[in-house]
């Protein structure tokens, strides 16, 4: 038999996901509850943290427990790459996800800071340099108003980008395109790329700058972007806010046997 405070929790987050709880509407005080018998003091408390726990809801001073906005945004997954967008015109890859999803943007609520950085483990390996070597480190903040979403940082070649707005810190993309289109213009046309994704727990620093609520995890992205003839262009980093995300893919269905055929 589950424990009375579990049974609280199932049942608010029933109506939480039944509608009754609204996103943005504040759950009932504890003592209210307490009041209408659903437990002790303790029972609800442990139950709201429980609630929390698992993403339903925020609590803080002054507001007390409200429920989470649960409309993520699309993060597209090779649609947001599509060349038209950023060759041809000026959508880049966080601005698809805001026009998919219906949403407003603005090009400033990408902020990043660029530095020359010794290449840590993984970069140096995507790039095929020594660890320690010399490697550009273009770190973004991407938010929807004032609620950050995810962070990214792209790793570059020097002698790729050297020169370029890709090295500019000033905020926003860099320039029309963005920075695709930056290494198309200096003769880097990019072909193909590989994503990887790691769900994991949080790190403090990420807490903080994401504004975590208890118990959330992140989607660690890396993404390794090619030319044609497999020149490395770009190793990017994301740190994505889990619940903030609708993660969607299209593609094509592989069939090896068919082009085993053509071989």
């Amino acid at each position: 038999m589950a424990a009375k405070w579990r049974e609280l929790a199932d049942k608010l987050a029933e109506r939480i996901r039944s509608g009754e709880y609204a996103p943005g509407e504040r759950l009932p005080h504890i003592r209210e509850l307490v009041e209408a018998g659903e437990g002790s003091k303790a029972t609800v408390h442990a139950a709201y943290k429980a609630l929390e726990a698992e993403g339903l809801v925020t609590a803080s001073r002054g507001h007390g427990t409200v429920v989470r906005p649960q409309t993520p945004l699309k993060r597209l997954g090779t649609d947001r790459y599509d060349k038209a967008k950023w060759r041809d015109g000026d959508e880049v890859a966080f601005i698809a996800d805001r026009v998919a999803s219906g949403r407003t943007y603005r090009r400033d609520e990408q902020t990043q800071t660029v530095s020359r950085v010794e290449a840590p483990a993984a970069v140096a390996e995507a790039h095929g340099l020594p660890v320690g070597a010399a490697v550009y480190a273009r770190a973004r903040l991407v938010k929807e108003g004032e609620q950050p979403t995810h962070t990214l940082t792209s790793y570059y070649r020097p002698e790729h980008v050297e020169g370029t707005r890709l090295v500019d810190p000033t905020p926003g993309p860099a320039g029309r395109g963005g920075g695709f289109r930056v290494l198309y213009d200096a003769g880097y046309e990019i072909d193909h790329m590989r994503e990887e994704l790691f769900a994991r727990v949080p790190t403090p620093e990420e807490v903080r700058l994401l504004q975590l609520p208890a118990g959330e995890p992140v989607v660690e992205l890396h993404r390794t972007v090619y030319t044609a003839d497999g020149t490395v262009v770009e190793f990017a980093v994301g740190v994505h806010a889990a619940s903030r995300f609708a993660w969607q893919y299209d593609f094509e269905v592989p069939d090896s046997t068919r082009e085993k055929a053509v071989n």
